[in-house]
Order: structure tokens, then C-alpha cells, then sequence
């Protein structure tokens, strides 16, 4: 079956509003910072409770952490999280219609996740509030029908991640910084959320929500003799229980840079991230000296902004981050450039790396920076809420008394000296990780420069795998070879011609939106594609010479690459006569697709356009097709995935398609295939 509905997912992408990139406050000269008060007291089940009292709004916050170590998830990850958004699903004594009801009769919000629960209402709730958060974190009660929902949400959300070279890069990272063994290094994929259970979640539940584990955060129009009746009455029942301990091992930087690459044979520009683990707690001595270090290098709009973006235009942002953590911490610089320009934003990353430890900072840049984090520090604390994770942070990383009201003389005591040697201890640009997600083809030969050990390659999912060429017998297997094995996969050329038109009915959603959708064909090059979002009518026709797509915002007729990708479509039989057509077909070797072995073929048309098809090394159906177009925010990559075949009239079609372009993902399911039932050439008129 051809790719349906590209035209589609660009039209929809136009929709949607883009998120503004926010600035950073300007530098001034650092605030005089009084931060407030808080009180705090102990339930006899070890529930640790703080107070900040805040009588501006009559307005309560509760929230409640929980501090429970990392736990490995192995080939289950994902039901810890899942077991956190289960928890707002129901209780012993209150269904999730009866939950929902409760907490918008009192206008409050709550919200839960495998750390803990957070709610929010006027004060003259409270009593309600307790009651209900209470409910949820004592009663939980997971049930069936709502894991099965959220396992959808979250194969959902995977399935787009897939396409997000952000989000790959992540995967890759943490096998790389952690690796095996460590639970940093865990992410979910489709088969761990297939596999874990409503028990799995259930025990982790029972195991790890206890009351000495907990901080409570009471913040609001409310006194300390209040809290405490409220927290004893609501939580004083919470029975104790011996919670696991987990230690492990602490990962090291490489002892020379690495090079790991994901490709992405549609990108037009590649991922960077440079960095590697670090051993940086919150309580070390050097972490207000390693946070201004790397403010210098890569916060705000900063030497790695003022580099890779304003100097030399190659990006819109390049940042770095230094993360410090009880377990392992870690530093990573970043920047999303053109392929051409990939090696040389690496070797800036690299010198500013390199150069915020052996020069000295300028006292005027220093005297920036330090005025930079006071303003932040500041703005902070404009939230009552601060002053309450402040005192958590200060008890639970045991932490001096006066650490946070001293944080600014902390920033501002520090020397150019301090910044050197924390660069020196924490900035690693010659034992780094260099993780690229673009196109291999373009940026391998440059980039192999960065290191003298052998480029590593990974797929989406973040699984090592080899870069691999046709060897052997395969070595001689040619695009049309392969095409070949699919047509005969598919049913066959004879069945295939006997196909002169075809109905294929879809329905889809997106957000809370359904998408009902229609493509009709008919031999030899007429198409129409019509879909129904959000009570809108999208059509896109072909009537075999020429291509318009209709909407809301008007009609327009195709030109260049989407016409002749179009028209590529369009033909029920162009499979069959693909030589015919003028196009080129390579093979470009094996690859992943949809964690199967896959040979990729590259189908180039006359025109340029280019089409990527990635069938089964073992089947020979096709799994995947990607392809860049034009899109109101400019060119876009868009990759389907086919599943789920079925025998129509003696053909296979894929009954499953995900579609992702520009972040989004779409799951198209084929409710309807009909063949040759006579449609007429007035449905592909075009005006």
C-alpha cells in the first residue's frame, strides 16, 4: 500500500501554534534575598511534614515526595510510571468518575506520578483536599481497565519518540553514560510496556509508598497548628514498613572520546550532544562553583550561544547543562545544526570546552554571570513553594542549616580559580561521548576526526547496531531485486493488475480529536484523499495530470516534489513499473525498521524527489517509507510504519500505519478495503 495522507500531516502540523523561544532575564546587580520561614514536624509513622505559611492568597499546596532509590526496571521499564499515573485512577473507596467529580466540585487540582502526589485548592477546602490526597496515596486501587489505557498512552507516545532526534539522542545517551545495569540507562520500549503487569505495578506500590520515605510540603494561607491536625488526621493510619535499599556501581567517563551515530538518512541537520557522567551530589562542596561554570559555558545566552549561534549563524541555540544527583550526575553540551556544518559546531563545542578550564574567566564575564544566577535565585523565591523544597533539599541531602540563605554569597565568593578547576574536574571534552543524530552519509567522514576508535552506530531505539553493506551473495542484490521479492511477498504482479481501483476507509485521533479518512484510486494514476478533523473537510486529488489540495484555508495546486511524489503515489500499478517511470532504485544496505533487519532502498525520481522504502530482510514486505516535504514551516521529514497485513482479493495491504512528521505521530487504522468496485473518473475532477 502506498503512503496516504502526507499532505495531511503537513496541513495539520500548520495548526498547531508554535512555542516562542523565552529569554533569559537580563544580568543586573544581585538582589538582597530574605527567604522565608518554614516549621516543621515529624508523624510518629516518620512522615516528615513542613509548614510556609503565605496568607497573600487564600490558597493551600500540599505535596508529598516521596525519596526512594532508583530502582532497576529490566525488561518491565516502564510500570513504575505507569503505577504513578495509576494512582489517580481510583481508590478503595472512589472510582475514578467519583475521584474526578470530587476534586472539580472543589475547583482543586491533584496530580500523581511514582514520586509522590501534588494538590492544589482554596483554603476553605483544605479539609477536602487532605481528604482526598489521603485516599490516593494510602487507598490507591489499580484496576485492569486503566493500566490497559495507559499502556496505549504510553506505546503512543513511544511511537512518536521514534521520530524525535531528541529524544533519540536521550536513548542513546544513557547506554552510553550508564550503561548496563544501572537503572539511568532504562527507558521503556514497546516490548517492556507489553510486558509488565498489573501486579508489577501493584508491588511497587505496596513496596514503596511508606510514610518514612515521605516530605510533606503544607504551603499556603494556613497555620502550623492547622497542618498538624490536618496531617494526623489524614495520614497518622499510614502504616510504616521496611522500604529496599538499591546501590550501584558509578559509571565512569570514557577514557577517550567516543563517537556514536543514529542515522537518519532524511535529516537535514544533525543532533549534537557532548558530554559524559559526572560525581556531583547536591551536597558536594563544588556544586554552586560547578553551576556557575557551566552558566559561563552554556546557560542563558552564554559562550556557547554566543559561538555556535551569533558568531557563526550555524544554530538557534547551543546550550550545556551540569546535572548534579545523588546516584550519578552528569554534563552535556548541545546544539541542532545543518549536516554541512556538523564537524565544525563539534570542534567549537570542543574548544569551549577546553577553554573555560585552562583561561581564566574575565572578572567583567564572571561578574555577568554571577548577576545572571542572583536574578534567577531571586525570581525563585517569589514562590512560596521555594522556600518548602528548600527545606526538603536542606533534610534530605542533609545539607548545612544556612546552605541556601548564604547561596548567594556562595556565587558571589567565587573566583575565576574555582571556575578553572571545576571545568577541569567536571567539563571533559577529551573523555567525552560525541552523539550525533543525522544523516550518517553526510557527517561520517567528517567526524571520524574526533576520535581514533572505530564511529558506533545505533538505531531509534538506542540498540547498537552495525553500519552494514551488502557482503556475500547479498552483495549482489540489487534495489530491484528486492522490489521484486515484495511484489511476490505482496501476492504477485497477476493479482496485483487485476486490482483497477481501490476504496480504503481509515480512522485515526489525535488529542481528543477523531480523524475519519477515505482514499480512493483507480487505475492508472488517479487518486483522491479526503479526511474529516475537527469537523473540517481536507481533500487532495489527482486527476493524473495535475494535483490540488483543498482545505479551510483554500485550494492550491501541487507543484515540484509533493507533485511528484504525488503522482508516484497515485499509480496502482507503478510497483510493477518502476523502469518504466524514469526513476533510479539503489540499494543502500541493511538497516532497522521497526527493530527488524530491513534493506533500504532509495527510489530517486526524475525530478529529485526522493522516496526511502525499508522492507523485511526475512518476509520481504515493506515496513517502513520515509521522505522529506514541503511544509508551511518549511521542508519536514515524514516516516510511516506498516503492520498488520491482510489478504484483500488475493493482495497483502497493511491494516496498521504510523505516521510521524515534525514531532507528531498519527496511528491510521484500515477498517475498510474495497476492491474494484467501479469507481467513477468524476470523483478525481479537478478544477
Amino acid at each position: 500500500m502506498k503512503t496516504l495522507l502526507y499532505i495531511f500531516i503537513v496541513l495539520s502540523i500548520a495548526l498547531y501554534p508554535q512555542v516562542d523561544r523565552t529569554k533569559p532575564p537580563v544580568p543586573g546587580p544581585a538582589p538582597e534575598i530574605k527567604i522565608g520561614s518554614y516549621e516543621k514536624f515529624e508523624l510518629k509513622n516518620g512522615l516528615k511534614v513542613f509548614v510556609v505559611k503565605n496568607d497573600k492568597l487564600p490558597v493551600i499546596s500540599v505535596s508529598l515526595s516521596l525519596d526512594i532509590d532508583p530502582i532497576l526496571e529490566k525488561d518491565k521499564t516502564g510500570y513504575i510510571s505507569a503505577a504513578g499515573m495509576l494512582l489517580r485512577t481510583g481508590t478503595k473507596n472512589r472510582s475514578k468518575d467519583r475521584l474526578d467529580e470530587e476534586i472539580d466540585k472543589i475547583g482543586a487540582t491533584i496530580s500523581t506520578s511514582s514520586g509522590g502526589v501534588y494538590g492544589y485548592a482554596l483554603k476553605k477546602h483544605a479539609e477536602t483536599l487532605f481528604d482526598l490526597i489521603s485516599d490516593i496515596t494510602i487507598n490507591a486501587n489499580f484496576t485492569q481497565q486503566e493500566l490497559a489505557k495507559i499502556k496505549q498512552m504510553m506505546q503512543s507516545n513511544l511511537a512518536a519518540s521514534l521520530e524525535e532526534p531528541d529524544a533519540i539522542a536521550d536513548r542513546v545517551m544513557k547506554k552510553l553514560y550508564y550503561g548496563e545495569g544501572h537503572p539511568y540507562a532504562e527507558y521503556e520500549t514497546a516490548e517492556s510496556v507489553d510486558k509488565f503487569t498489573l501486579d508489577d505495578c501493584k508491588s511497587f506500590y505496596e513496596t514503596y509508598f511508606r510514610p518514612q520515605t515521605g516530605y510533606m510540603a503544607i504551603v499556603g494561607d494556613i497555620t502550623l497548628a492547622e497542618a498538624k491536625k490536618l496531617a494526623e488526621k489524614y495520614f497518622a493510619q499510614w502504616q510504616k514498613k521496611d522500604v529496599p535499599k538499591h546501590t550501584y556501581k558509578a559509571p565512569e567517563p570514557p577514557k577517550s572520546p567516543v563517537i556514536a551515530i543514529v542515522n537518519r538518512d532524511n535529516a537535514v541537520q544533525t543532533n549534537i550532544l557532548v558530554g559524559h557522567p559526572v560525581q556531583l551530589s547536591m551536597n558536594s562542596p563544588d556544586v554552586i562553583k560547578a553551576r556557575v561554570t557551566n552558566t559561563i559555558l552554556g546557560g542563558g545566552t552564554f559562550r556557547l550561544f554566543l559561538n555556535l549561534r551569533e558568531k557563526n549563524g550555524w544554530t538557534y541555540g547551543a546550550y550545556s547543562s551540569l546535572n548534579n544527583d545523588r546516584l550519578v550526575g552528569s554534563f552535556a553540551a548541545s546544539a541542532n545544526v545543518r549536516n554541512e556544518v556538523t564537524d565544525s559546531a563539534i570542534t567549537e563545542i570542543l574548544n569551549e570546552m577546553k577553554r573555560i578550564g585552562k583561561e581564566p574567566v574575565p572578572e567583567k564575564e564572571l561578574q555577568m554571570v554571577k548577576n545572571y544566577i542572583s536574578g534567577s535565585f531571586a525570581i525563585s523565591l517569589e514562590s512560596p513553594q521555594t522556600v518548602a523544597n528548600f527545606a526538603i533539599n536542606t533534610e534530605r541531602y542533609k545539607l548545612s542549616k544556612d546552605y541556601f540563605r548564604n547561596y548567594l554569597k556562595s556565587v558571589a565568593a567565587v573566583k575565576p580559580a574555582d571556575i578553572s578547576a571545576a571545568a577541569k574536574k567536571y567539563i571533559l571534552a577529551d573523555r567525552s561521548y560525541i552523539i550525533l543524530v543525522g544523516k550518517a552519509d553526510e557527517i561520517l567522514e567528517k567526524v571520524q576526526k574526533f576520535s581514533t576508535a572505530p564511529v558506533l552506530f545505533y538505531d531509534e531505539l538506542g540498540n547498537r547496531i552495525e553500519k552494514t553493506k551488502p557482503a556475500g551473495d547479498e552483495a549482489v542484490l540489487t534495489g530491484e531485486d528486492i522490489i521484486r521479492k515484495y511484489i511476490q511477498a505482496i501476492g504477485g504482479a497477476d493479482n496485483i493488475m487485476k486490482v483497477q481501483d481501490k476504496t480504503v476507509m481509515m480512522q485515526a485521533k489525535i488529542q481528543n480529536y477523531d480523524i475519519s479518512a477515505v482514499i480512493y484510486q483507480k487505475a492508472p494514476d488517479k487518486m483522491l484523499q479526503k479526511f474529516t478533523f475537527a469537523g473540517m473537510d481536507q481533500v487532495i486529488v489527482y486527476d493524473g495530470e495535475k494535483a490540488f489540495q483543498k482545505s479551510m484555508m483554500g485550494e492550491e495546486e501541487l507543484t515540484g516534489d509533493n507533485l511528484e511524489m504525488m503522482q508516484f503515489e497515485a499509480g496502482l500499478h507503478n510497483i510493477l513499473r518502476l523502469s518504466d517511470l524514469g526513476v533510479t532504485i539503489e540499494n543502500k544496505g541493511l538497516d532497522k525498521a521497526g527493530g527488524k533487519d530491513a534493506w533500504k532502498i532509495e527510489i530517486t525520481m526524475k525530478g529529485g524527489a526522493v522516496i526511502r522504502h525499508f522492507y523485511d530482510k526475512e518476509t520481504g514486505l515493506r515496513l517502513r517509507e520515509e521522505r522529506t516535504v514541503d511544509s508551511p514551516q518549511g521542508k519536514i521529514t515524514q516516516s510511516t510504519d506498516l503492520s498488520d497485513y491482510k489478504e484483500v482479493n488475493g493482495v497483502l495491504y497493511p491494516h496498521l500505519m504510523k505516521q510521524n512528521a515534525g514531532g507528531m505521530t498519527l496511528e491510521l487504522k484500515i477498517t475498510a478495503i474495497q476492491i474494484n468496485a467501479g469507481i467513477a473518473d468524476s470523483v478525481f475532477k479537478v478544477n
